[in-house]
């Protein structure tokens, strides 16, 4: 049975921050990490999509967490195709015509893997996350891009999150296994409302002995169409988690280590779901 880790795709939220989980006091970021890595053992660092992350604050994570404590990083939106901002782009990137010129992705690419460079040398690096648009369905074009992915982040720990849910129908499923594990990706299962054209099949394939991640975005209808709050703002039912506890063993009996993350970030929502889901996991 490979090891369980459960957490939150962020620590650092104004709403958790505001909700009262941190104790009175944890005012800055350095209690708040300390504090979160005493009850959950992984998070994921959800602002790396929205701006380069730095070594600098990397380093600063690592010696804020005990050892075994790990970040998974999503990978930033100009990496996995998404639109980006040229505010979000270093401040010498910034005047180029076009944010996808080889030149600025080159550079681009070196800076997002010089600062997760300490977590990675560190052992604290669980994953990349790459989750790829809703419009990045398969075809050709999608797996040319996912090789030049994975020639890009040779010998880091990837895993692939698709939104278009085509990946995950019968007809596509075994094709889509088989290409994330001819590069190495672990494949990123999802847990959403289940009635939406947008909704990715709730499956749960293995493509990487290493690695297994399951993220849990809630069950908000509104996912797609509302407000990031809209989204996001959704409680899990116990019930609801038990659902997944046989689904989630038989997954860490196939990996080595698999990532439990819950992305219903609004207020204390996630962390409270997670640690609800250690304590089922746990038999308690």
């Amino acid at each position: 049975m490979g090891e369980i880790l459960v957490g939150a795709c962020s620590w650092t939220d104004p709403a958790l921050v505001r909700s009262g989980w941190y104790p009175r006091g944890s005012r800055d970021a350095e209690r708040r990490l300390r504090h979160y890595a005493t009850r959950l053992p992984v998070v994921e660092v959800d602002s790396g999509y929205y701006a380069l992350p730095s070594a600098r604050n990397s380093r600063l994570w690592v010696e804020r967490t005990p050892d075994g404590f790990v970040f998974d990083v999503k990978a930033f939106s100009l990496l996995t195709g998404h639109p980006t901002r040229r505010g979000a782009l270093p401040v010498d990137l910034r005047d180029a015509p076009d944010p996808r010129d080889p030149k600025v992705l080159d550079a681009v690419w070196e800076r997002f893997a010089e600062a997760i460079g300490p977590l990675r040398d560190g052992g604290r690096l669980g994953s990349v996350l790459f989750q790829f648009p809703p419009w990045f369905r398969p075809g050709a074009a999608a797996e040319e891009f996912l090789g030049q992915c994975a020639a890009r982040t040779a010998k880091w720990p990837v895993s692939v999150e698709f939104r278009h849910p085509a990946w995950w129908r019968e007809e596509q499923a075994d094709a889509t296994a088989a290409l994330l594990r001819g590069h190495g990706f672990a494949a990123v299962a999802v847990d959403m409302a289940r009635t939406l054209p947008s909704s990715v099949p709730p499956v749960t394939p293995v493509t990487s002995a290493r690695l297994g991640v399951v993220r849990f975005h809630g069950r908000s209808t509104a996912w797609g169409t509302g407000s990031k709050e809209d989204r996001f703002r959704y409680e899990y039912a116990d019930a609801e988690l038990a659902e997944w506890v046989p689904r989630l063993r038989a997954l860490a009996a196939r990996v080595e280590r698999l990532h439990v993350l819950f992305n219903n970030c609004c207020a204390d929502a996630a962390v409270r779901a997670a640690e609800r889901m250690r304590a089922l996991l746990d038999g308690c």
